[in-house]
């Protein structure tokens, strides 16, 4: 199935959704899965995000056998994503059921409260449903592997906010009995930086005075463009000639539009560069080094 932002309710933000009951469930229990989940509590709303409207059934904690653990999204690493970037992102996690699994979803989402339109600011879902494995050593015990296609320019649009994302699973075993878990693992998302430096003068006489100006700044997903990151902590650093390592000489913050400026003593031929570190947004970046000729 394809679930861009899956089987949601949205309200400007997006709200997790039900499940949808697999053909096999259906067939083994016949309508009585469905009437299940519409015992669930359920809220629609408009959809806020460009091809997505429906009704939100969150199936209650306890329902059902499975258990879900052991998220990881993106191997824990995180997701850095510019204002056009297409990134596939797996998410591992193992389900546990003595009734087995017969199919299960994941989800990324953000917010406080999976239950409420009003509390999500972003969710994603799997183009196709998770792959499960059952071990071969262990009964009822399944490896599981979900892929995200997340497209920047499409998908966070309107539709969600740089920072932690939470790892949602629901699933059926084989008896039709439903399971969820709205937080079995967490994933940062971040919006792409980029830096620029320019050294001046070129050459430079001994001693005397370089300066360094440059610019930090990073994706905008709602309007596809690059736009100045002020306030920013963002590091000078330099390399002489013939050397591989750079020296942190300073740190300066960024000001309107993200524009660097700072100066230093010319001593050695070597590069100038800028370097900002990540944080809970966005992701880290270092400018190209520019070549300073000592005379």
């Amino acid at each position: 199935m394809r679930i861009r932002v899956a089987a949601t309710a949205l309200s400007g933000a997006v709200a997790l959704s039900a499940l949808v009951v697999p053909v096999a469930a259906q067939a083994a229990s016949g309508p009585s899965a469905k009437a299940q989940l519409s015992s669930f509590s359920a809220k629609s709303a408009s959809a806020g995000h460009a091809a997505n409207s429906a009704r939100t059934v969150r199936p209650k904690t306890g329902i059902g056998t499975i258990t879900f653990s052991k998220g990881v999204v993106n191997g824990g690493k995180d997701i850095v994503l510019g204002t056009t970037t297409n990134k596939s992102v797996t998410a591992t996690y193992t389900a546990t059921s003595s009734s087995g699994v017969a199919v299960t979803e994941a989800f990324l989402w953000q917010g406080t409260d999976p239950s409420s339109t009003d509390t999500i600011t972003g969710a994603l879902g799997t183009d196709d449903d998770p792959v499960c494995t059952e071990s071969t050593t262990q009964t009822g015990v399944y490896s599981c592997k979900a892929v995200f296609n997340i497209h920047a320019a499409t998908d966070l649009k309107n539709n969600g906010v740089a920072g932690t994302w939470k790892l949602a699973i629901g699933g059926y075993d084989l008896n039709a009995s439903a399971s969820f878990d709205d937080n079995i693992g967490t994933g940062k998302i971040k919006k792409a930086s980029k830096l620029t430096a320019d050294a001046t003068p070129e050459p430079v006489k001994k001693g005397k005075t370089v300066t360094v100006t440059g610019k930090l700044t990073r994706a905008d997903w709602n309007t596809g463009k690059y736009t100045g990151y002020a306030s920013q902590k963002v590091q000078l650093q330099f390399r002489k000639k013939g050397s591989n390592t750079y020296t942190t000489l300073k740190t300066i913050t960024a000001g309107t539009g993200g524009a660097l400026k700072t100066t230093t003593k010319a001593t050695v031929d070597g590069y100038y560069r800028y370097s900002f570190a990540t944080n809970a947004t966005t992701g880290a970046t270092t400018a190209a080094g520019d070549y300073v000729d000592v005379r």
